[in-house]
């Protein structure tokens, strides 16, 4: 009952997606469920990002972000309400280390939520969304019920992530539960690139790009359905 009427809660929030996981014995993880929430990349962005970023998504990207933010922090509000722990990983929560990485990659909960699996471009690719989506997360004792992870990616052999990459970043390496992010990506390639597409398109200081998703044959499923 609480898992069924905490998913509408966060539907009703404004989360499009929304699956609850399993974190037992991930590191950097003191609770034993997550709530992942991801909201999508709206179409109009898309289809003006496809040759490179944009202000309008520059401010996009911080409304998706600010979204979230909201999102999984009434959800904490919720659960505590109910009288469970919960701790919502917001932007200003979530601290990257100099090689870019972060304790507990909002990813791994979206994975083991069921969300999605994990591309060639190392981002989360969801069914519905591709990989064109923002995600969060929120931690919890609640004793939520738990999907299935998606433990294999299911991008085939396609590449076309991989050769839309300006920065050459990606190595094309399928991912595995096992598998180091830098098998996968060259996160300072990438982002130097990043901040030199935004500076050279917008003149804004921000690393975005985008290319790698927008070429995504699941995101074009996306952009083309009605």
């Amino acid at each position: 009952m609480l898992s069924d009427e905490f998913k509408a809660f966060l539907h009703d929030a404004g989360a499009k997606l929304a699956g609850f996981a399993d974190m037992s014995g991930v590191p950097g993880c003191a609770y034993p469920r997550a709530v992942s929430v991801a909201l999508p990349v709206p179409r109009h962005i898309l289809s003006e990002i496809a040759d490179g970023p944009t202000r309008s998504y520059y401010y996009m990207y911080h409304e998706l972000n600010n979204g979230l933010n909201r999102i999984i922090t009434s959800g904490a509000e919720y659960l505590r309400a109910h009288g469970y722990a919960a701790e919502p990983m917001t932007t200003d929560v979530v601290k990257q280390t100099p090689d870019h990485r972060t304790a507990l990659p909002h990813k791994t909960a979206a994975v083991r939520a069921g969300l999605g699996w994990i591309g060639r471009n190392c981002l989360l690719v969801t069914p519905e969304y591709g990989p064109a989506v923002r995600i969060s997360t929120l931690l919890t004792d609640a004793p939520l019920d738990c999907a299935r992870p998606i433990l294999e990616p299911r991008c085939g052999e396609c590449r076309a992530c991989v050769s839309a990459c300006p920065a050459q970043a990606l190595s094309g390496q399928a991912w595995t539960p096992a598998t180091d992010r830098d098998e996968i990506v060259n996160a300072g390639k990438c982002m130097n690139k990043q901040l030199e597409l935004m500076q050279s398109r917008t003149g804004l200081d921000f690393d975005l790009c985008g290319k790698c998703f927008v070429v995504c044959p699941y995101t074009k499923k996306y952009l083309n359905c009605c």
